[in-house]
């Protein structure tokens, strides 16, 4: 069937109007993420002093010993673990949920220096070697509750120790 010359060019004009609205949709959406991102990282760090960003969504603390990252931001479901590597993550939701903390350092790690006690759901293990131990501080003696390692790299739900880890212990 043939469109008549009139048929065509309404097509053809309402197909430019579509192309025209979802160029100007997607060049406006892109600035509302990033000052949403931004929004994050500065409540973040308000509520976390001491920090300096260091990328669109990630804050340093301790010259880079601890790094959080706000909001993912690369194109990863929330199910994907995405530690770096040499790098040890906990996220505070399960499934690898952010806010995402990072270390790297050995031996004991205090995560309260940096407003994570309490925070861990998941965890993911990027270091070439070792473990890490995540420890629940609870009197006279603390309590192990998990440990990630190159044999146990990922953890997308810490249960029954969810928000309970207040240490970290990284043995090289």
């Amino acid at each position: 069937m043939l469109l008549s010359a009139f048929a065509r060019a309404r097509l053809v004009a309402a197909l430019l109007t579509a192309a025209t609205t979802t160029v100007a949709i997607v060049a406006t959406a892109a600035p509302a993420r990033a000052a949403d991102v931004q929004a994050k990282v500065d409540a973040y760090m308000k509520a976390h002093p001491g920090g300096v960003q260091v990328g669109a969504a990630d804050i340093a603390y301790s010259g880079g010993t601890f790094v959080v990252t706000v909001v993912r931001t690369n194109a990863l479901t929330a199910a994907t673990p995405d530690c770096p590597s040499g790098w040890y993550c906990f996220y505070d939701g399960t499934n690898y949920t952010y806010p995402r903390g990072k270390l790297s350092d050995c031996g004991a790690q205090d995560l309260g220096t940096w407003g994570w006690r309490n925070r861990t759901a998941s965890v993911h293990y990027r270091s070439a070697t070792g473990s890490v131990t995540f420890i629940n501080e609870t009197g006279a003696t603390d309590t192990a509750l998990f440990t990630a390692s190159t044999t146990r790299r990922t953890i997308p739900d810490v249960a029954p120790y969810r928000d309970m880890a207040d240490y970290v212990y990284r043995t090289c």
